[in-house]
Order: C-alpha cells, then sequence, then structure tokens
C-alpha cells in the first residue's frame, strides 16, 4: 500500500548527553554521542547505528523512498549516507533529507508535528501519498514496517504494541502512551502518561494494555490538515505528532486502524541503552 518511510531525526538528543558521564564508552563512540544525534552512535561489533539497521528493516519490507527529518546542522548524516539533499543510494532504499527549522524567536524546533509538516512541504508527494512515519531512536522491525505497508481497511494505521511484550523496567513503560481502541480495532483516543489508577480500563479484548511507540501510517492527504491545526502543547511548549493524530480521529471514528503487535521494541533514549545494542548483527 506504501514504500515510503519517514524518520524524524531531528531531536537535540539531550537525555542521551546529559547521561552519558555515567556509562563507559570508547573514546570515538563518545565523540560521536557528544556531537551528533544518537541514531548514528556506533552499536555493538560492527560499530553501524541504528539509523542503518533502521533503514535496513524498511529495505527488507519493501519500502524504496526513506525521507529523514534532521536539524540543518545534517553533515554527519550525510557523511554516512549521501551528500546530495535527494536520491541518495542506500543500503538498497533511496534517501532524501528534509530539515526542521526552528521558528523565529524560539530556542529549540516546535516538536514532532511540525517536524512532518515540514518535510510534507519540503517533499509535496508526500501530501498525495500513503506513507509511514517513525522515530529514529527506536528499532522497530521489518514485521511492523510491514504491518504498515499493507492493505487496510482506514486510511491510516498505527502499531498498537502489547504493553506485556516491551522488556522494560516499570517505571519507564508506565510512561508510555496507553490508547484506548474499539472492539472493531480503530483508535478512540491515545492518552499520554496516563494515571496509573486508569491503565486497567483500557485492556483491550485480549486483555492487553496496547501502547503508541510513535510509529504510524498515514493518508498525507488527511493528516496535513490535522498538522497544521495541531495546537501547541500547553506544558512542553511543542506541537505534538500524538495530538495531530487524535485530531484526526476526532473528527472521524474510523480515521486509524490499530494493528497490534507483540514484541520488545529496542530504544536508544539514554546512555545506558547502547550497551543493549551489543548484540546486533548485519
Amino acid at each position: 500500500m506504501n514504500n515510503k518511510l519517514v524518520i524524524m531525526a531531528g531531536g537535540a538528543s539531550s537525555r542521551m548527553k546529559r547521561t552519558l558521564e555515567a556509562v563507559t564508552l570508547s573514546e570515538s563512540t563518545l565523540e560521536v554521542a557528544k556531537s551528533t544525534h544518537k541514531s548514528l552512535i556506533p552499536l555493538g561489533e560492527s560499530g553501524r547505528p541504528l539509523l542503518f539497521y533502521l533503514i535496513r528493516n524498511a529495505a527488507r519490507a519493501a519500502y524504496q523512498d526513506i525521507y529523514i527529518i534532521t536539524s540543518p546542522e545534517n553533515d554527519a548524516f550525510k557523511a554516512m549516507i549521501g551528500e546530495k539533499d535527494q536520491d541518495n543510494a542506500y543500503a538498497g532504499v533511496w534517501v532524501h533529507f528534509a530539515v526542521q527549522h526552528t521558528p523565529k524567536g524560539r530556542e529549540k524546533p516546535l516538536g514532532t508535528a511540525d517536524a512532518l509538516l515540514q518535510a510534507m512541504d519540503q517533499y509535496p508527494e508526500l501530501k498525495t501519498a500513503y506513507f509511514t512515519v517513525c522515530n529514529g531512536d527506536n528499532l522497530y522491525s521489518e514485521k511492523a514496517f510491514r504491518l504498515l505497508s499493507d492493505q487496510r481497511e482506514a486510511p491510516n494505521a498505527l502499531i498498537s504494541y502489547s504493553r506485556s511484550g516491551l522488556q522494560f523496567e516499570d517505571a519507564r513503560i508506565s510512561k508510555f502512551a496507553v490508547m484506548d481502541i474499539n472492539p472493531k480495532g480503530y483508535l478512540i483516543t491515545i492518552i499520554e502518561k496516563p494515571d496509573p489508577a486508569i491503565v486497567e480500563k483500557y485492556r483491550d479484548a485480549s486483555g492487553e494494555i496496547r501502547v503508541s511507540m510513535n510509529v504510524f501510517s498515514f493518508y498525507g492527504n488527511q493528516i496535513y490538515q490535522q498538522l497544521i491545526q495541531c495546537p501547541i502543547h500547553p506544558e512542553r511548549n511543542e506541537k505534538e505528532l500524538p495530538e495531530a493524530v487524535r485530531l484526526l480521529v476526532a473528527r472521524n471514528s474510523a480515521a486509524v486502524q490499530c494493528f497490534p503487535l507483540t514484541e520488545h521494541l529496542p530504544d536508544l533514549t539514554a546512555a545506558q541503552d547502547i550497551a543493549l545494542f551489543e548484540n546486533l548483527k548485519e
């Protein structure tokens, strides 16, 4: 159904940088971790970064065009993938760079919804295409990508991960966004950092609590308007992609189909996570 993937890798990796002193890394790895995005940190015996494995999984799932959203300072990405802004041949796919610019008067970018909006303005073909969107610091599986690229009934979709399948400590999992899904498998809403006292009410028919790990498939024509109208979060002062998704389902209860998946999702948030990727294989 779609063969385009947008990877959001424009963040500052601030938590990663704050926690580097808590781990022991080689000088070369430490230098990369300090100076660039965490998706480019060398991992495991091969020294390949998470971004390589993420693109490789997408290629295996038959994606052909990868759009990487970066900050304007993206020399490290281009050194790895290719110097051109568009049509870089890499790992069996074509890679294109989109840049998220910070609005005048702000010290940091405007958030993930704004990042996708800027990417769609820079690549207008996305406005009328079906495409997948994911974070650049999670290693989504080939299976997850295939689920989102296959034919489906709804124009938009996401992966609803079973919380029991995620191999994280309870404190970390408790901060994940919970999903309310109707009996037909359509998203009702996403609840960010839910009160533990109410989480149990969101168990689905199989008894699982489903969480969002920020991997979606959109029909560009539908999500674009929600990105424009997405409000700025009152506390985090950013336009967040889950809020645009909430706008989407508020206006159409059958807009977003949920595909259940039970598997661990390797995550590269803090410096302590680097060691978890030591067994990665090409």
